[in-house]
């Protein structure tokens, strides 16, 4: 039997501690995006040979990060211990936010192991951030909000604690992948993608582990960053790593930098 549809006003369903229960499970069965860096790969970052992605494929351009020695850099949902340890090695003063406690591990195993300082915190995106007005120089989001149903008010967020000049890196989905099965040769699912709306969806993500996930639109990424204030300086596409959609190049993942200008009146 489904959950009972969600009411307007009703927080009952939590459904972000249903994503941080299966994010755990996937890195306990080896899930790619929880194996943190090596040793290895720490060295030569502190060498300066590093690279890292918001998407699936392609590494991000490295003028997309201005200096990062010194700078204040928030991993937003960003925890495993692939990125953080990187801007780390390379001089920035980081934190790391992630409802995960596998995933937030993984962040305290590699700081210990290479003996840098990082503020973990474990929070919920959906809710505000737990961090004051103007923090952070860079806000580093690989794709992570198909698990929020609402973005628009993460792009507020973000704005909010960025300082002026501040820039948000951000790669996301462009909904394709969840109108496909997972041969990635059927059509199965209209879109929008919303297991709260459908609770035989719900159930069946759930019972898949797929955790709670939802697709969105360009309006909501894009759009909602404009709206939230940004200036989008930069944008690319990317394809899934692996499946037919990949082999056949079809763009089904975007990134973005986006700036935060202060206003001419402020």
């Amino acid at each position: 039997m489904g959950i009972p549809a969600r009411r307007e006003g009703d927080d009952t369903l939590e459904y972000t501690k249903e994503n941080a229960k299966a994010v755990d499970a996937w890195v306990r069965e080896g899930w790619k995006w929880g194996k943190p860096v090596t040793h290895e790969q720490y060295e030569m970052a502190k060498r300066g040979d590093w690279s890292v992605v918001l998407t699936p494929r392609k590494p991000v351009p490295r003028d997309w990060f201005g200096e990062l020695r010194g700078s204040k850099v928030l991993g937003l949902a960003s925890a495993g211990g692939q990125q953080m340890p990187v801007f780390a090695a390379a001089g920035a003063i980081c934190t790391v936010l992630d409802y995960s406690d596998s995933q937030l591990a993984s962040e305290q195993i590699v700081a210990q192991r290479e003996g840098y300082p990082i503020t973990i915190v474990k929070a919920d995106m959906t809710k505000p951030l737990p961090f004051p007005a103007g923090t952070f120089d860079l806000i580093f989001h690989p794709v992570s909000n198909c698990y929020v149903e609402d973005v628009v008010s993460i792009w507020k967020e973000c704005h909010r604690i960025l300082k002026d000049g501040g820039v948000l890196l951000a790669g996301f989905d462009n909904g394709v992948n969840f109108a496909f099965d997972d041969s990635e040769k059927n059509l199965e699912h209209k879109l929008p993608f919303n297991p709260l709306k459908d609770p035989d969806l719900y159930a069946r993500s759930v019972k898949e582990g797929w955790g709670i996930q939802f697709s969105h639109t360009i309006e909501e990424e894009i759009g909602g960053q404009l709206k939230a204030g940004f200036i989008l300086e930069d944008i690319y596409h990317d394809i899934n790593d692996e499946g037919p959609l990949g082999d056949y190049c079809v763009p089904t993942f975007y990134a973005t930098k986006a700036r935060k200008v202060r206003h001419p009146d402020t």
